[in-house]
C-alpha cells in the first residue's frame, strides 16, 4: 500500500485539514514528523458508524499523483553525460522516478492544481458565476430605451459572447503559460494570475474596435442581405458551437484553435442556411492547410533553435556567462522585431525603424541588468573558480550543429538555467498580453454584431465593438483561465515532452517567430497548432522516443474534428435558436 505523507513532507500530497474536510470519516494518521514509522492504509482507524463503501486507494494514492512541487528547483532538470537529461524531481521530492512518471489519463481538480481548499474553489467559481449573470444589467450595451424582449435577447447575448470568451481562457490561454509551467519557470497558481492581469490588459487595450460581421472572411455577406433574424441566429450560434467544442476539448486537455471553432461554426451555418455560395472555399482551404503548415513550420524553428542553445551555449568554456551574454542579443532581436511587425510605431518605414531598434535596446538593457542582479553573484563565482583544458577548445571547435553535446552541470546549470528561466517569463508575458488582445475577437466579433443587428438593425461589413464589450470578453477569458486553464497548460506543459527552461524558452520564441513573420507573409497560420509544433520540436531535438505519441494522436485528431464538429452544432443550434426566436418576436 501506498504511505500517507503530510504537506512539510511533501508539497504533492494532501494537508490533513483538507483531507480530513473532504473525507471526514477517515481519520488521518500523523507522518513521520511526529512518529518514526508511517502507519500504512491498512491500519487507519475508521469510526465504527461510518464503512467506506468502496476501496479509496486512487484517492490516497499519492506517490502516482500528478501533482508534484509547483516550482521544481535546478535540480530537477539536471543533466548527465553525452547531452542526456534525466528528470531528478523524484529525487528531489523523495520518490522513485518511475513513481513520478505523469499519470496521462488524470487531470486534478481545480482545488488540487491551485493547491487551495475545495471550499476556496468553490467559493471562486460562484463568485466569477453571479458577475457573469449580474453585470451585463450594469453595461450599456445591453441598450437603453428600447423594449423589454430586445433587452431580454441582448442579456441573453452578453452570456453566448461570456461562454464563448470563458472557453477562449480555458483553452487558449495555454498557448503563453504551458512552456513556463511545465519547465518550472513559474508555478501554476504564478501563471494564472500573470496570464489573468496580461489577457484582460491586452483585451481591454489592444482588443480590435472593428470587427467584420462575416468573421475571418468566411462566409459572403451578400447571401444574408434582408435576414437580420437569421444572421441573428447564426451569430449566436456560431458562439454557442464553438463554446461548446472549446470546452469539450478544454475537459480533456485538447489545445484546439478557437479561430477554426468559429470557422467551423461559420461554416456550418453558412452551407445549412445560405448554400454553398456562401461560403469562400479558398479562405477555408487556407484555414486546412495550417493544420501541416503551422506545427511542420514550429518544430522546424523550435528544433534549430534548442540545437543552437546546446552547440553555442552548453559547449561554450563557461556555458554560463555564454548564456548572460546571449540573452541581451536574443531579447534585442525579439523585441525589435515584434515592435516593427506587430506594433508599428510609425507609418514611415525609417521612423518605425529607427523606433523598434529602441524598443529592442530598451529591452536588451533591461535584461542585461535583470540577470546581474539576480544571478551576478553566480556569474562571479563561475568565472573565477572555471579552469577549461586548452583540448576542451579544440573539440568545441568540432562540434556541428547537430552533434550531442553534453550539458553543464552544478553551478553552470543552474545559471543557464536561471537566465533562460527569466526570458522564458518574459515571452510569456508578452504572449499572454498578445493573446488577449488579438483572440478575444473571436468572442466579441460575433457578439458585437448580434447585438448591432438586433439593437440598430445594422449588418454592415464592419461594426464598432464598445468598450465595455472588449471589458467582457477580457473578464470571460480571466474566468476561463482560473477555473480550467490548467487543463490544456499540464498538455502543454507536461504531456507532449519533459520541458526545461533551455527547452521552453525555445518552443516559446520559435512559436512566437513562426506566428509573427507568418502573419507578415499572410500565411495560414494557427498559434495555437505553432506552439505544440515548437514542443514536438523540442522533444524530437532530444530523440524520437521523447515525444509522447499518445498524446500528439489526440491533439492532432482533435484538430482534424474541429470544424466539423463546429458546422454540426452550429446547424443544430441554429435550427433550435430560429425556433425560440419566432415564438419571442
Amino acid at each position: 500500500m501506498t504511505p500517507f505523507s503530510c504537506l512539510p513532507c511533501a508539497r504533492s500530497t494532501t494537508s490533513p485539514d483538507a483531507f480530513l474536510l473532504r473525507y471526514p470519516h477517515l481519520r488521518l494518521p500523523k507522518c513521520r514528523h511526529y512518529e518514526p514509522q508511517l502507519p500504512k492504509i491498512e491500519n487507519l482507524m475508521l469510526r465504527p458508524f461510518q464503512v467506506p463503501t468502496r476501496p479509496y486507494l486512487p484517492i490516497l494514492s499519492l506517490r502516482n499523483s500528478r501533482r508534484t512541487h509547483p516550482c521544481a528547483n535546478i535540480s530537477s532538470f539536471a543533466e548527465a553525460e553525452g547531452g542526456k537529461e534525466q528528470d531528478d524531481e523524484a529525487i528531489h521530492l523523495g520518490t522513485r522516478q518511475e513513481d513520478a512518471k505523469p499519470n496521462e489519463e488524470y487531470l486534478p481538480g481545480m482545488a488540487q492544481a491551485f493547491n487551495i481548499s475545495s471550499r476556496t474553489a468553490s467559493a471562486i467559481a460562484i463568485s466569477i458565476a453571479f458577475a457573469a449573470l449580474t453585470l451585463p444589467f450594469f453595461m450599456k450595451s445591453l441598450g437603453q430605451g428600447v423594449g423589454v424582449k430586445t433587452k431580454f435577447l441582448s442579456y441573453a447575448t452578453l452570456l453566448f459572447g461570456f461562454y464563448m470568451a470563458w472557453n477562449i481562457g480555458a483553452n487558449d490561454v495555454a498557448n503563453a503559460m504551458g512552456t513556463s509551467v511545465g519547465s518550472g519557470a513559474l508555478t501554476l497558481r504564478q501563471a494564472v494570475v500573470t496570464a489573468a492581469i496580461l489577457e484582460f490588459s491586452g483585451a481591454l487595450l489592444m482588443g480590435t474596435h472593428v470587427t467584420g460581421t462575416m468573421q475571418n472572411g468566411i462566409l459572403v455577406a451578400n447571401m444574408f442581405q434582408g435576414k437580420d433574424t437569421l444572421l441573428f441566429a447564426g451569430l449566436l450560434s456560431s458562439l454557442a458551437s464553438a463554446g461548446t467544442w472549446l470546452q469539450v476539448a478544454s475537459y480533456y486537455g485538447w489545445p484546439v484553435s478557437t479561430t477554426h471553432c468559429i470557422v467551423g461554426s461559420m461554416v456550418g451555418f453558412g452551407l445549412a442556411y445560405g448554400g454553398a455560395g456562401a461560403v469562400f472555399w479558398t479562405s477555408l482551404a487556407r484555414v486546412a492547410s495550417s493544420w501541416v503548415i503551422s506545427p511542420v513550420m514550429g518544430a522546424l524553428v523550435s528544433f534549430l533553435v534548442y540545437k543552437c542553445i546546446r552547440r553555442f551555449v552548453y559547449s561554450a568554456r563557461n556555458p554560463g556567462q555564454a548564456a548572460a551574454a546571449a540573452a541581451p542579443i536574443a531579447v534585442f532581436l525579439g523585441v525589435t522585431g515584434i515592435s516593427f511587425a506587430a506594433f508599428p510605431l510609425s507609418k514611415s518605414f525609417p521612423i518605425a525603424l529607427a523606433q523598434a531598434l529602441g524598443c529592442g535596446a530598451v529591452g536588451a538593457v533591461l535584461v542585461y541588468n535583470l540577470i546581474r542582479k539576480q544571478l551576478g553573484h553566480l556569474l562571479e563565482k563561475s568565472a573565477s573558480s572555471h579552469s577549461e583544458p586548452q583540448e576542451s577548445t579544440t573539440q568545441t571547435k568540432n562540434l556541428g550543429l547537430l552533434s550531442d553535446v553534453a550539458g553543464p552541470k552544478g553551478t553552470q546549470l543552474e545559471i543557464v538555467y536561471g537566465v533562460f528561466g527569466y526570458m522564458q517569463v518574459l515571452s510569456a508575458c508578452f504572449m499572454s498580453f498578445a493573446h488577449g488582445g488579438n483572440d478575444v475577437s473571436n468572442a466579441i466579433g460575433p457578439l458585437a454584431g448580434a447585438l448591432s443587428i438586433l439593437q440598430g438593425g445594422a449588418s454592415s461589413a464592419e461594426i464598432v465593438i464598445p468598450n465595455d464589450v472588449l471589458a467582457w470578453g477580457g473578464f470571460g477569458i480571466v474566468a476561463g483561465l482560473l477555473i480550467w486553464g490548467y487543463r490544456v497548460i499540464a498538455t502543454i506543459g507536461k504531456k507532449i515532452t519533459e520541458l526545461t527552461p533551455t527547452r521552453g524558452f525555445a518552443a516559446e520564441f520559435a512559436a512566437a517567430s513562426v506566428v509573427l513573420f507568418a502573419s507578415k507573409l499572410a500565411l495560414p497560420i494557427s498559434a495555437t497548432h505553432t506552439l505544440v509544433g515548437a514542443v514536438m520540436g523540442v522533444g524530437f531535438a532530444r530523440g524520437l522516443n521523447s515525444v509522447r505519441a499518445e498524446t500528439v494522436r489526440e491533439i492532432v485528431t482533435s484538430w482534424a474534428v474541429t470544424i466539423p464538429v463546429g458546422a454540426s452544432l452550429a446547424v443544430l443550434y441554429t435550427w433550435i435558436l430560429t425556433k425560440l426566436l419566432s415564438f419571442i418576436l
